[in-house]
């Protein structure tokens, strides 16, 4: 399966794990939750997936490296325990609490939260001396004489022999112990994560034109040749940053992280075409409005593989442009329940600075909580740290212009907030219609509408900014398609029915 649905698949087990009958009691007994063993090559998005579902749960997530452990760090040291039996006293070896156990204990006790994962990864390549506690520990959930608390999954994660030389293979006693969960790489999936996490639009528009080097693995006589599913989204992270900065992405920076020399060479020389391509036609002047008739003939006139690259260009920024449009969306909504449970503090008695502060006292700590408990992606760490520097600025102006309704004040230091997100949502919606212009200008009607129309569809941002701010030529562009797709299916069953009118056989 894919890594979506290996997803799905360990949030079901974690929910059923955690699931309780009338009396309280886990209704799959401890002994039977099986630890989950999700096996795949290298690069996958196995740990992220592990953050992500323990984020969505509301549980805690403890994550280790295994071979990065030893038999001592894992199990703990042994000590002498002097103790009785049959009226003689025995010395006694016993078990300080393992490093990864005093973890999850650490978790529980800093924020509260009972149950959680503990996910273990490359399981399957620890040393010599780890390996016989490591399986006790997927058959028995005991490091020594110390047992992983009710309520928490393991979860390990291991690759394939194929990808690495240091694994050693699990015996049929382990395998029946254990839920084991095999993923494979899976380009359309990917590409939902980096619409999501807005990736750097030359690694997906160069992947949607070279999928077959989304994934690739091989052995050679220098050595392993591989571009990985974590190198294209690292690479993609670096050339973002490197854009701000001034600096030039080549072919050497590229090799550092898709150890692929022919899949390297090609990016390489696809980024030169993307910036080359990002000057000819201007985006930022045709997102505004403003082109020129040699633009629109030299895109009329491009190759297919241009004209896909040019329009990566155009929804890559419009999906930028929508970000912001929902960043700040979710800093209005989060604002909005704050200022709720501030005007219900002053109805109650309040008297201004003291509850603000108390409020804003409440999120610092539910930055803290979550980022304890393993919750963090950077876009929530983003929005907590713009709420609170927001509250901050209001609680430091309340304080120096201690007006007279304090209420009254920050409700207009709001509303600027909301105009914000006003003003972008009409330059994001502008954008949006300058791009459909521009191209069935240049483009007409053809394929390459329909793909535009798909990647927005598709595209987290774009869809979720046309969902909630509208774009009249994408949904005019929609309903064609939607349109030309039921005359093709009904096209298909005329077909159909007369082939079986005539026993199957077509009529030249």
């Amino acid at each position: 399966m894919n890594i979506k649905q290996a997803k799905q698949e360990i949030l079901h087990t974690l929910q059923a794990y955690l699931a309780r009958d009338a009396l309280g009691n886990y209704r799959i007994p401890s002994v039977r939750q099986r630890p989950v063993l999700l096996m795949g090559p290298p690069g996958v998005g196995k740990t992220q997936i592990m953050e992500q579902i323990a984020a969505e749960s509301g549980v805690g997530l403890v994550a280790y490296t295994i071979t990065h452990h030893t038999r001592q760090s894992a199990m703990g040291l042994p000590f002498i325990e002097r103790r009785s039996y049959g009226g003689r006293e025995y010395a006694v070896t016993e078990y300080t609490m393992s490093e990864i156990l005093a973890s999850v204990h650490n978790l529980m006790e800093r924020t509260g939260i009972r149950q959680g994962i503990l996910f273990l990864d490359e399981i399957n390549c620890v040393s010599e001396t780890l390996a016989p506690m490591m399986l006790q520990f997927l058959q028995c959930k005991t490091f020594g004489n110390q047992r992983l608390p009710e309520g928490w999954l393991i979860v390990a994660a291991g690759n394939p022999a194929e990808y690495n030389r240091s694994v050693r293979e699990f015996d049929l006693v382990t395998l029946d112990r254990v839920r084991r969960i095999d993923v494979e790489a899976d380009f359309a999936v990917w590409k939902e994560y980096a619409s999501r996490k807005g990736l750097h639009g030359a690694v997906v528009s160069y992947l949607d034109i070279r999928r077959e080097n989304f994934y690739r693995v091989e052995a050679s006589v220098d050595g392993p040749r591989f571009a990985t599913a974590r190198g294209w989204e690292d690479l993609a992270e670096l050339i973002a940053v490197y854009e701000d900065l001034g600096l030039r992405v080549d072919r050497d920076v590229i090799g550092q992280y898709i150890q692929f020399p022919d899949i390297a060479r090609d990016f390489a020389h696809y980024l030169d075409l993307y910036a080359k391509y990002r000057r000819t036609y201007q985006v930022e002047a045709v997102l505004e409005g403003r082109w020129e008739a040699v633009t629109v003939s030299e895109l009329r006139a491009a190759p297919f593989d241009e004209k896909i690259a040019v329009m990566g260009l155009l929804l890559s920024r419009l999906s930028d442009c929508a970000r912001e449009v929902r960043r700040q969306d979710a800093l209005a909504s989060a604002l909005h329940t704050d200022l709720s449970q501030y005007r219900d503090a002053l109805a109650a008695g309040g008297h201004g600075e003291r509850e603000l502060e108390e409020i804003l006292k409440c999120r610092r700590a539910a930055l803290v909580q979550s980022e304890e408990a393993g919750h963090l992606d950077p876009e929530t760490r983003d929005l907590f740290q713009r709420e609170i520097q927001t509250l901050e600025s209001y609680l430091s102006r309340l304080r120096q212009e201690t007006p007279p309704d304090s209420m009254e004040a920050v409700r207009g230091w709001f509303a600027q907030v909301v105009e914000d997100r006003a003003r972008l949502g009409a330059d994001t919606g502008k954008w949006f219609d300058c791009a459909f212009r521009f191209l069935e200008e240049a483009l007409g009607q053809g394929q390459e509408l329909v793909l535009f129309v798909t990647e927005i569809t598709a595209g987290y941002d774009a869809s979720w900014f046309v969902e909630h701010f509208g774009c009249d030529a994408y949904f005019r562009h929609n309903r064609e398609l939607l349109l030309d797709n039921r005359r093709t299916r009904l096209q298909g069953r005329i077909v159909k029915a007369s082939r079986q009118e005539n026993g199957g056989n077509s009529i030249s």
